[in-house]
């Protein structure tokens, strides 16, 4: 035997050495897996111990109960977010706001302009012009982002601030 392997040129050796490392690797994954199996085997005789058949059942079957009534919750709570999202789409939800002097220099900067929009950009802008003499106040009327009556540049302002809110609030 010792000609074959020198008719091949090969050490008896290194063959020897060869095979002794592969089974020391072999070995020491041998004992990594009776280790896991060990544990394993501890974990099963947790969960079965004190448990016969009947009340191993009965375990399951409360799961299950739980989990039916976990899926009710589910489907409840997703009909109340879409009652949400229904009631949130007729709220106001963005805001623009423009303070601006109305009569050059004789009432301050206390006049300002107010656009109240829903997600669908309708809704109203309040106009409160303020002056030594008085204070004056105008609504307009919004819908899909448009008046239909003309907008002065500070309601023109808060239109766009109030409609370019909702990407502001995305990020």
């Amino acid at each position: 035997m010792n000609s074959i392997f020198s008719n091949l040129g090969i050490d008896v050796g290194y063959i020897v050495i060869a095979l002794m490392v592969l089974v020391l690797i072999l070995l020491v994954t041998v004992i990594v897996l009776l280790v896991k199996v060990h544990k394993i085997n501890t974990r099963y005789k947790n969960f079965m111990k004190g448990k016969n058949g009947e009340e191993l059942e009965q375990v399951i079957y409360e799961r299950f109960g739980e989990l039916d009534i976990m899926q009710q919750i589910a489907t409840q709570h997703a009909t109340e977010i879409k009652n949400l999202k229904r009631q949130f789409r007729s709220s106001y939800s963005k805001v623009g706001i423009v303070k601006y002097d109305a009569f050059k220099e004789m009432g301050g900067t206390l006049s300002f302009a107010l656009a109240l929009l829903n997600d669908r950009n309708s809704g109203f802008i309040i106009n409160c012009m303020h002056s030594r003499e008085g204070c004056y106040t105008y609504i307009k009327e919004i819908i899909n982002g448009e008046s239909y009556i003309a907008l002065s540049e500070e309601e023109k302002e808060a239109l766009k601030n109030a409609i370019n809110m909702k990407d502001a609030l995305a990020n």
